[in-house]
């Protein structure tokens, strides 16, 4: 089975505050199409227009090459011989970055293709699931007051989600009113739902362990991202002295940067993003790199249902599942963009059983906002 076009998809909504960190506001999607038919739809987690770019673009040189280009007339059912090509076909720009994010679309859409092809779901070419549904955690960006937090943390209790994650917004500016936060989001949760903090990078070792000594009481489930992702010597600093756990690894691509953090660093928690690290291809890595020092991997998903669907096969075949990601941004893009929506149920959502990612777009909303 052969690639026979390589189709970009940039989705934006109307209105973008880019004072919020939130990727829900736009998108980037890819369609491979096949000489047999069969369509593959990936997803990066990146800047949609530079990821549009490295597809149509024309090569400079041999590392240095437009990805449409080197893909059409690949086979389409070779997903690592393809991700080693694309790799050495954007070394010259690439190595890390966008250009991780892009293959991490294309792998994407060549597992879900290969799934199609054998009627499969991915989770059974990842070695077999361990779960039928898995638990997702409500994510969305800190609001800037405690009665702003309270109206979320109620609208997440009243949802049937077992976990909130709230994260970046005013975070890291005072100690005080971030302690102020969380236990407003704790006391609306309650003792029997986990509570996870995501400090959006906004702290140094110092004043991330004097916040966690003024939160010790909210038993956070775990203290995410405080620290800049390649700052694994800070890591291992907090990790070693708090009994929380410390979570990284959103920003990261390729298997290298896991292994720092999980070596060097001591995290707790792994958290690949399928439509950044290098796509499902990498990810199995960072399964096996879990696995082996016994640490929890769940996937960063604050983006479309594509990726939503993929982060749950990838959960779904690890060793020791626990949770997976799922924003409750106001955004079309998260539910919307799927031709069946998921649905929540005793908080969790159910793995697709269908071939490859198990999910189809929302034709409809795709041409709505495409942009291009």
């Amino acid at each position: 089975m052969k690639i026979t076009a390589v189709e970009p998809l940039v989705l934006r909504a109307d209105r973008v505050d880019t004072s919020r960190a939130d990727g829900t506001q736009d998108a980037f999607l890819v369609r491979l199409h096949t000489d047999e038919g069969l369509v593959g739809i990936g997803e990066a987690d990146t800047s949609p227009y530079l990821a549009r770019t490295m597809i149509e673009m024309p090569s400079s040189h041999a590392v240095a090459r437009g990805l449409a280009e080197v893909l059409v007339g690949a086979n389409a059912l070779d997903a690592e011989g393809v991700w080693t090509t694309l790799f050495r076909a954007t070394y010259h720009y690439g190595r890390a970055g966008v250009a991780l994010h892009v293959i991490s679309a294309i792998d994407m859409a060549l597992w879900d293709l290969a799934g199609k092809a054998s009627g499969r779901p991915l989770h059974e070419l990842l070695g077999g699931a361990t779960v039928e549904s898995v638990p997702v955690y409500a994510s969305e960006v800190m609001p800037e007051t405690p009665d702003e937090v309270r109206r979320l943390a109620e609208a997440a209790v009243d949802g049937g989600y077992r976990a909130l994650k709230l994260g970046w917004g005013p975070l890291g500016r005072d100690l005080d009113r971030d302690a102020e936060l969380v236990w407003a989001a704790r006391d609306v949760l309650g003792p029997e739902r986990e509570l996870m903090l995501d400090g959006g990078m906004a702290y140094s070792v110092e004043t991330a362990l004097e916040l966690l000594q003024r939160l010790d009481d909210t038993t956070l489930y775990w203290f995410e991202e405080p620290l800049a992702a390649d700052d694994y010597e800070g890591y291992r600093r907090l990790a070693d002295a708090t009994h929380v756990r410390i979570a990284a690894g959103e920003a990261d691509s390729g298997l290298t940067p896991f292994r720092r953090l999980v070596e060097e660093g001591h995290v707790n928690v792994l958290q690949p993003d399928l439509a950044r690290c290098g796509g499902f291809t990498v990810a199995r890595g960072i399964a096996r790199l879990a696995a082996e020092h016994v640490v929890e991997a769940v996937p960063h998903c604050f983006s479309t249902g594509v990726l939503v669907a993929a982060s749950l096969q990838f959960v779904a075949a690890l060793e020791r599942p626990t949770w997976s990601e799922y924003s409750v941004a106001d955004s079309p893009f998260v539910s919307g963009v799927l031709a069946e929506p998921f649905v929540l149920r005793d908080g969790a959502l159910r793995v697709p059983t269908g071939p490859g990612l198990g999910v189809e777009l929302n034709e409809e909303l795709v041409e709505r906002m495409r942009v291009g």
